[in-house]
């Protein structure tokens, strides 16, 4: 028999949006619990982006991901100004190497015209002095773009959880969860096996939020969605470049193409690529520096490919596989299933890190 503890709130997953989360409903005066599975907070999908804080330029209008991601920006950039959490706007440039992308570049200035993002259209002479050293045709440049250290985030939205009296423990998998007379019942695994008793649960937790939530007694499982993960490698760049913006080519299925993104001590990255999976692997395979060179090389022809070496990669928790299109976030609460006090998340990829302060305001006002 497993010892019964209760809860006010419980928010799996402790990666930055259950962590944005159950700070936002900590400072609204829950007693809020974080249960992450892992030895610590933030060492899934949080610590293996692009640390981009993006625009909102590609999203469908009035889409949860184009919402979210503005007003998430906004926020997130203010929230580092009044926070110890290194960032800095860079600004990015999207380009067309070809003059048939060039209805592709036109395309996603209309998206992000309609989503409020104001973007700068540059070609010709005026491309060539800003970028001299890539061949593009055409680009857009977004003023609003910036990166963030995702760590130093996290760190500080669990300082908060802590200072509003919330808890986070780790190596507490959470096995299962049953929704029962207006309360629910999960069974949590690791050293310290219990069952947990709350009257409110989020589940955040990103590659694994599909499968918990196919598995949860008293929640319908015809409105869980199928799982797609798809994978992207990133090759750091050694030594010096000239680049002190962000370049992403247009985009391409599944992912915004082999793009450069800046660390904050200016190292250069390239990646992700988009290489569909069916179970989670991290692996990263330095044979796959050509590819990589060679597509960087489109646009960038003075890149020295001994000089890419394998970094990281990521698993983005998609709802739509290949070639299906564009899928929104998509966060449930009682509204869509009918259980009380249960919000699930998923396909919480990019822009997640962006829209994490937008997401936990949306998510804490279902369950206020």
């Amino acid at each position: 028999m497993l010892e019964q503890l209760k809860a006010d709130t419980v928010v799996i997953g402790a990666g930055v949006v259950g962590l944005a989360i159950a700070r936002a409903l900590a400072l609204r005066g829950q007693d809020v619990m974080v249960l992450e599975s892992g030895p610590r907070f933030g060492e899934g999908i949080s610590s293996r982006n692009s640390e981009v804080i993006h625009a909102g330029i590609y999203y469908p209008q009035d889409s949860l991901k184009a919402r979210l991601c503005t007003e998430g920006r906004e926020r997130l950039y203010d929230y580092c100004q009044s926070h110890p959490v290194a960032h800095r706007r860079t600004g990015k440039w999207i380009i067309a190497t070809s003059a048939d992308q060039q209805e592709q570049l036109e395309q996603i200035g209309r998206a992000a015209s309609a989503n409020g993002v104001r973007l700068e259209v540059a070609e010709g002479e005026a491309l060539a002095r800003a970028l001299p050293d890539v061949r593009a045709v055409a680009g857009l440049y977004s003023p609003a773009t910036g990166i963030v250290s995702s760590h130093q985030l996290m760190v500080s939205l669990l300082a908060d959880l802590e200072a509003a009296g919330g808890l986070l423990v780790c190596q507490a998998p959470v096995v299962a969860g049953v929704a029962d007379h207006h309360q629910h019942r999960l069974e949590v695994g690791g050293a310290s096996p219990c069952e947990l008793v709350c009257q409110r649960v989020v589940n955040a937790a990103g590659l694994g939020a599909i499968p918990l939530a196919a598995s949860w007694q008293g929640y319908d499982s015809r409105f869980c969605p199928e799982a797609h993960y798809a994978r992207g490698v990133y090759f750091s760049y050694s030594g010096r470049h000239p680049f002190d913006t962000l370049i992403y080519p247009v985009p391409e299925p599944g992912g915004l193409g082999v793009h450069l993104t800046l660390d904050l001590a200016g190292q250069a990255r390239f990646g992700p690529d988009v290489e569909w999976i069916r179970d989670i692997d991290y692996t990263v395979d330095p044979a796959r520096r050509e590819r990589f060179a060679d597509s960087v090389r489109r646009w960038w022809p003075g890149l020295d490919a001994a000089r890419l070496q394998p970094a990281y990669a990521g698993i983005r928790p998609k709802l739509a596989g290949p070639e299906q299109g564009f899928m929104d976030f998509e966060i449930q609460d009682e509204t869509l299933h009918g259980v009380p006090g249960l919000v699930h998340l998923f396909g919480i990829e990019s822009p997640g890190l962006t829209a994490s302060l937008a997401i936990a305001g949306h998510v804490a006002r279902r369950l206020s």
